[in-house]
């Protein structure tokens, strides 16, 4: 159980209660329930493995010491005595929350006030020394499902107008995906940069869009958005469905603030891709024309690929690096930057640099070039405009080995939405909060996400201090036990 001082502090970091407080309408009298309460009760809920429930909301705050119920207007005086908190009351603090943060016209898409609340819960979440123990990133998007039953067919009536139907994965025996009615719920979660040592996985930044907008595009303001609340993007890692977006979606907005992308590309975005004065466009580089036509068509390699496999593949991929046209200025203001032949970088042997003739036979050799050569063998520069390489153009060439080792690190986001799945803890699925509209599900989705970073963080303070210990004695750091069991291990006589 996480201390109640925790969570006091978390909220009071942040500042959103102030904040909501000065938003929401002067009733009548007083309300005995105040919005720093209300997040303080629902942070004590979730951190209980309860659902959202605003009954269980109510029920961890009149569980509380009496003490505490009179500290934080539980337990007030009234004029014919003490009176605790109701239920009505606390179903009444929390719809004037959800109001003054919502959207006059809601669209399936957070307000600016709701987003701002929400990123300064969960940046109060993370420790000052921690704040800075990275700055890569990796970003997702899971399901997340309304309890609203859908409309029925040919209408659009339904308790919760704001959720629509998507599409989401199911790792089930049968069909590989399925339909939901809900929300699209998107994290960046911080992840060890590369040979960097390890940093506990929280979550930085989160939100919610209806499914009948783009996840992508809801959440790409969001994380732009950093660098300006102090916050340095350094790598951004991302599957190829962020990858396969428009370039204006997600690559060139990440760029322009700072972030190295590292993703993978999506199977229509592999391979060569046409020329750029002659040279092959290919997994975000440019190419000899002479290029091997087998080593621009690599892909990555498949889960089950032996270590033989990957020696082999690595060694293709280092052979592909030479034939690459290597970037000699980073870019300017209008995003043009200049690359050079391989040839008249030293990489390879070729016919039309003769002064690459006399390098050293071990490096590729351009016997047969083109009859009539192009911008790219006859210039000794480049030229590139910015939307050349704009959608698949990355931090390491794909999909090497240096590729393939920085993307693992992009696991750290199916972890984190792993962990408020699970079936043993909150358990994000439907009828986990029974309240309906984007905005009450996205407050309580941040803050359970701000829970699950206390909860990291005490896990993270154990582990140092048992390796410290361990230290100390001379023993190795403890190592994980391999859980899954193999189908030989089972069937294997006792």
């Amino acid at each position: 159980m996480i201390p109640l001082a925790v969570l006091e502090q978390v909220i009071g970091a942040s500042g959103a209660a102030p904040r909501i407080e000065a938003m929401l309408p002067a009733g009548v009298r007083a309300r005995q329930l105040t919005a720093r309460t209300l997040l303080l009760g629902i942070m004590v809920t979730l951190a209980d493995h309860r659902p959202a429930h605003l009954t269980r909301v109510h029920q961890a705050l009149t569980a509380l010491s009496e003490h505490d119920q009179r500290r934080l207007g539980v337990l007030a005086d009234w004029k014919h005595g003490p009176h605790q908190l109701t239920y009505r009351q606390t179903e009444r603090t929390f719809g004037l929350v959800a109001g003054v943060l919502s959207k006059d016209a809601p669209d399936g898409l957070p307000s600016a006030a709701l987003q701002r609340i929400c990123d300064d819960l969960l940046e109060a979440s993370v420790p000052e020394e921690l704040k800075d123990a990275s700055r890569s990133l990796a970003a997702d998007w899971t399901d997340l499902e309304t309890f609203s039953r859908p409309p029925p067919h040919g209408t659009s009536d339904c308790a919760d107008p704001e959720a629509s139907w998507g599409h989401r994965t199911a790792n089930l025996p049968g069909p590989e995906g399925e339909l939901f009615f809900g929300y699209h719920g998107s994290a960046a979660i911080m992840t060890r940069d590369e040979n960097g040592p390890a940093v506990p996985e929280l979550t930085r930044r989160s939100t919610l869009s209806s499914c009948r907008h783009d996840p992508v595009r809801a959440f790409t303001p969001v994380l732009t958005a950093m660098p300006a609340a102090g916050i340095p993007l350094g790598d951004m890692l991302a599957d190829s469905g962020y990858a396969h977006r428009d370039a204006d979606a997600w690559a060139l907005p990440l760029r322009a603030a700072g972030a190295a992308l590292v993703q993978d590309l999506h199977p229509h975005d592999r391979g060569p891709k046409g020329t750029c004065h002659g040279a092959i466009i290919a997994n975000g580089n440019l190419y000899c024309p002479c290029t091997p036509r087998t080593l621009p068509e690599l892909g990555p390699p498949g889960r089950t690929a032996s270590p033989a496999d990957l020696i082999v593949h690595d060694t293709q991929t280092t052979e592909l690096a030479r034939y690459k046209l290597g970037r000699i200025t980073s870019d300017d203001e209008d995003g043009y930057h200049r690359v050079m032949c391989p040839a008249a970088m030293s990489k390879i042997r070729c016919l039309l640099r003769p002064q690459s003739m006399t390098l050293d036979r071990d490096r590729p050799e351009i016997l047969t070039p083109p009859e009539h050569p192009p911008a790219c063998c006859t210039q000794q520069t480049l030229t590139i405009a910015p939307d050349v390489l704009a959608k698949t153009a990355q931090k390491h060439d794909y999909p090497s080995k240096a590729h393939r080792q920085s993307y693992a690190r992009r696991t750290s986001a199916e972890r984190g939405f792993a962990a408020i799945k699970d079936t043993a803890g909150n358990n994000i699925a439907r009828g986990w909060c029974r309240l309906m509209g984007l905005t009450p599900l996205m407050l309580l989705t941040t803050t359970l996400l701000a829970v699950r970073n206390q909860r990291t963080i005490t896990t993270w303070n154990t582990r140092q201090q048992d390796n410290a210990r361990r230290a100390a004695a001379g023993l190795p750091p403890r190592t994980r036990q391999r859980r899954r069991k193999t189908l030989t291990a089972l069937t294997a006589p006792p």
